[in-house]
């Protein structure tokens, strides 16, 4: 990167950090992400995809405005993994994200209940690259879109991080306006249903909450997971979704894991969900990667070799993400070497890349399924809390990288928020401990109460999700 591309990305921090506040700055851009110029588009290297997917869900608008007022021109910004950063936040850094998660439905909405705002759509149905591992859930998105009441409610999408799920949610949103324009939609996240409702209660403005949820023709609704061990939340949804559907109108949902896997959710909501269509996005075959990185590669106006797109969908297998951060390394490296890009330059750009690439399971799907299943964060695993839930869960799943992963000890601690390799080690001998003694069941604390189980019984459920 050359000096005049250091000046302006320095300036385009500048810039989110006084259109994001210096606190949340803190928080979740330093040490946390690297801003990268290239061309006509914008990389943002994030240490992992918690991290990316919180910054680009809450964030994305301000990082679009920080660098139209610095460039002078919009920019396409693509989220990209950057190993670099795995190590590089700080132990108060990681609690003060930890607690902010706690804290965000009370103390980060503090503007007035509008019962209007609407997100803004990023993606589109046309566009989303269709292969053998999401083709049941692209279909059922385009019969949403194509009948105004399917014969599935709700039509509930789970799958890994980086797979699509937001994709086909919001092009969803889109198709529908665009086809039938009357139909009145919703789409927000798990987190902003929580928010809002939190408010209105605070507000006494819940009839307005529920006059626009109730009312709705579609509900839309990314990261349902989020509403584990929200009890009061968990229990207004259940009364929206009873209401839509009893009007013959539609509800879908999309969730790292499937219902029965989300920890700390009611069993009314689990068979409600159950009730509906549960499809499943898996990691996507090496053709649909191969197209994947055809179009990015269009996207950014950049000619890409055939034989170097099949070596990046050849060897990195993880998510969509991942795919589109290994092109952009590729295509900056070749810049940097002032060469049209090729298969060599390509093998130099990615050789550390995917030394850490597993090509099985990925750590970031681990901790997704652990952290879904105890209804706590990826924030709290990489805190320093050491409450019974979150100390199990940060040992089972750093258990699980260690005998699912090739990672050593110590990239085990530095993904899983910078701790020590004596730390992996002990919380391994910890899980074994458990295996030791079949018969004492492990116990952990949940809104709804103390639940126990089988260790070998947990980890069972836990292995069948992340190589669902």
């Amino acid at each position: 990167m050359n000096g005049t591309c250091i000046e302006a990305t320095d300036k385009i921090n500048e810039a989110i950090a006084h259109k994001v506040g210096q606190q949340r700055y803190k928080i979740w851009f330093k040490n946390s992400t690297r801003l990268m110029i290239e061309d006509n588009y914008v990389k943002v290297g994030i240490p992992n995809l918690f991290i990316g997917g919180w910054i680009e869900n809450h964030f994305a608008e301000h990082i679009h405005a920080a660098i139209q007022e610095v460039t002078g021109k919009s920019m396409k910004v693509i989220f990209t993994i950057d190993p670099a950063l795995f190590g590089g936040q700080r132990r108060r850094q990681l609690d003060s994200q930890a607690e902010f998660l706690t804290k965000s439905p009370t103390a980060r909405r503090r503007q007035d209940f509008n019962p209007n705002r609407r997100t803004n759509l990023r993606y589109r149905l046309d566009n989303f690259v269709v292969g053998g591992a999401n083709q049941l859930a692209y279909s059922a998105a385009k019969t949403v879109v194509m009948e105004p009441r399917t014969h599935f409610n709700p039509l509930f999408i789970h799958g890994g991080c980086g797979l699509g799920k937001t994709h086909l949610l919001q092009g969803i949103c889109r198709a529908v306006h665009e086809n039938r324009p009357e139909t009145r939609y919703l789409y927000v996240s798990g987190e902003e249903f929580t928010n809002q409702f939190i408010l209105a209660l605070k507000m006494g403005k819940l009839d307005l909450f529920r006059s626009k949820y109730r009312q709705t023709d579609l509900l839309v609704i990314d990261d349902i997971h989020f509403l584990a061990s929200k009890k009061a939340t968990q229990e207004e949804f259940l009364h929206t979704f009873n209401a839509i559907d009893m009007a013959s109108k539609q509800v879908v949902m999309a969730s790292d894991a499937p219902p029965k896997m989300i920890g700390q959710l009611s069993d009314s909501l689990v068979n409600r969900f159950l009730s509906g269509m549960v499809v499943k996005i898996d990691t996507p075959e090496m053709e649909t990667r191969c197209a994947i990185l055809r179009q990015r590669a269009a996207e950014i106006d950049r000619k890409i070799p055939e034989p170097v797109i099949e070596y990046i969908a050849e060897n990195i297998r993880a998510n969509i993400r991942e795919l589109e951060g290994a092109l952009l390394k590729v295509v900056a490296y070749c810049s940097l070497s002032r060469c049209e890009v090729n298969l060599v330059l390509a093998k130099e750009a990615l050789e550390d890349h995917i030394a850490r690439t597993d090509p099985i399971v990925h750590l970031s799907d681990i901790e997704a399924a652990v952290t879904t299943f105890f209804g706590i964060t990826p924030a709290d695993v990489h805190s320093s809390k050491k409450t019974r839930t979150i100390s199990l869960a940060r040992s089972i799943a750093m258990y699980l990288a260690r005998k699912h992963t090739t990672m050593s000890f110590p990239e085990i601690g530095r993904f899983m928020g910078n701790k020590n390799h004596a730390t992996v080690i002990l919380a391994c001998r910890k899980v074994k401990t458990f295996l030791d003694n079949p018969d004492k069941p492990v116990m952990w604390e949940t809104s709804l109460g103390r639940r126990e189980m089988c260790i070998q019984t947990l980890l069972d459920k836990l292995e069948s999700s992340i190589n669902r």
